[in-house]
């Protein structure tokens, strides 16, 4: 009988579950929105009531419906949340508060404990681990900024902020970290006793899943929060033009360029104000690289370091329309992207040759197509994401494969891959210095806007 594997992808804007076999093919997937987050004030962005959990287990049921065999065929879970999230739990693992979204300026801050009701203080994978396991267990590789850990040792640090009492215990990409319980079996259909195992961050999860394992790649993960990547096994402190975070496999790190908040979601934005994305992309293939000299700028979630920015668009003289609109905005993707990612390249002394593009927008052939162009690079859609990076952990913790290097072999596979086309690429080379000179001129007008308003 054939071994399956479930992969769970907690993300920003829903909860996608896949079963695979052990070749990376595809039996059963399910998507389950999220709901909208709650800002009741400038700052604050929650999770609403028990959303993620909630959310996890409509998809997993969703997914075991559509499973062609049984759920006793599952012979584990890989468990991938949102990166950036803070959840405060009482003793019995149940939500004291609303679960803070990584775009909450709480998180950027040390915890401060001033509910009584708070018993632990962990991730989004922490939390979702408690309620499928009861254990209090969680991948250290979901821990980064303001989190007392040591990133060369993977393993905490004392800290005056946080008790080490209302801190998981940690475990590496891979280890186990428990099994489902009797209510969590209910609440998800999994089989009571299925193990769980432990992934990394999102980010690192979808690296994973996509098939990144040298240094001579760079990944483009076209999510809410767009982000360029390659990896490596030192850990670099201090860097400028990107930070290191952890990756997926034990020990090894991802390096993140600087990228683009909310990138993915002002596409959608436009999307769901224009028309259908299919109308738009076949539109904007036939629009010239460049958009007849319309411009976005992409501050729709400005930055923290610069709260006064705002997205726009600028050189309206007519002639653009919704096609020149939507296409203004992908070229402003990967054209900033494509500056990011070349200064981690050049921090890094390395230099890219291939650029794998995975999330929501790789499914967007015209994208990837002016990623191609924009980097006069070969852009390859992954064909894996999250869901698949999170059942690889699952299969080398059920030892299915000897490691991580036999599992991505044998499960990740490439997907279609576009040429750079050089007279774009021409054209590209020239825009993007306007789009490095562009927050210069932008940034003192929407400072003065900022207090102009007020």
């Amino acid at each position: 009988m054939a071994d399956y594997l479930l992969g769970i992808d907690n993300g920003s804007q829903s909860t996608k579950v896949a079963v695979f076999d052990t070749r990376g093919t595809v039996h059963a997937r399910a998507r389950v929105p999220l709901r909208p987050n709650d800002s009741p004030r400038p700052g604050v962005v929650e999770h609403p009531d028990d959303d993620l959990w909630d959310s996890v287990g409509a998809a997993t049921r969703a997914a075991l419906r559509d499973f062609a065999g049984g759920p006793e065929q599952i012979r584990g879970v890989g468990l991938c949340t949102i990166r950036f999230c803070r959840a405060m739990l009482r003793a019995d693992g149940t939500l004291a508060q609303p679960v803070l979204s990584w775009m909450d300026e709480r998180v950027s801050r040390p915890y401060q404990h001033v509910n009584p009701d708070v018993r632990y203080v962990t991730t989004s994978s922490g939390y979702i681990t408690a309620r499928m396991t009861g254990r209090f267990r969680d991948t250290a590789a979901n821990y980064q900024g303001v989190w007392p850990i040591d990133t060369d040792s993977w393993d905490w640090v004392a800290a005056p902020d946080i008790p080490r009492e209302m801190l998981f215990e940690l475990v590496q990409p891979g280890e186990k970290l428990g099994t489902v319980t009797a209510r969590a079996a209910a609440h998800t259909g999994l089989p009571e006793g299925l193990p769980v195992f432990a992934t990394a961050n999102d980010k690192a999860t979808e690296a994973l899943g996509s098939g990144l394992a040298d240094d001579r790649s760079v990944l483009l993960s076209m999510g809410t929060y767009i982000a360029g990547m390659t990896t490596g096994t030192r850990n670099v402190a201090d860097a400028e033009a990107f930070w290191t975070n952890f990756a997926c496999r034990p020990r090894e790190y991802l390096y993140e360029s600087r990228g683009i908040r909310r990138g993915m979601w002002t596409v959608s934005w436009l999307r769901d104000l224009l028309g259908s994305e299919d109308w738009l992309n076949e539109g904007a293939a036939t629009v010239p690289a460049g958009s007849d000299g319309l411009i976005a700028v992409l501050d729709w979630l400005a930055p923290v370091d610069a709260p006064f920015r705002k997205g726009a668009f600028l050189g309206f003289d007519g002639r653009q329309g919704p096609f020149h609109m939507y296409r203004a905005v992908l070229e402003a993707i990967a054209l900033t992207m494509c500056a990011n990612a070349g200064d981690m390249a050049g921090e890094l002394g390395a230099e890219f040759e291939r650029v794998l593009v995975s999330g929501g927008g790789a499914g967007s052939d015209v994208l990837v197509q002016i990623v191609a162009d924009a980097f006069d690079r070969p852009a390859r859609r992954a064909q894996g994401g999250a869901e698949l990076g999170s059942a690889i952990c699952a299969g080398v913790g059920l030892g299915l494969f000897a490691g991580f290097d036999e599992a991505v072999a044998a499960m990740v596979r490439n997907g279609s891959e576009f040429v750079p086309d050089p007279e774009a690429h021409e054209h590209y080379r020239r825009l993007r210095e306007v789009y490095r000179a562009l927050p210069g001129h932008t940034d003192p007008l929407f400072a003065w806007l900022a207090t102009a308003g007020r």
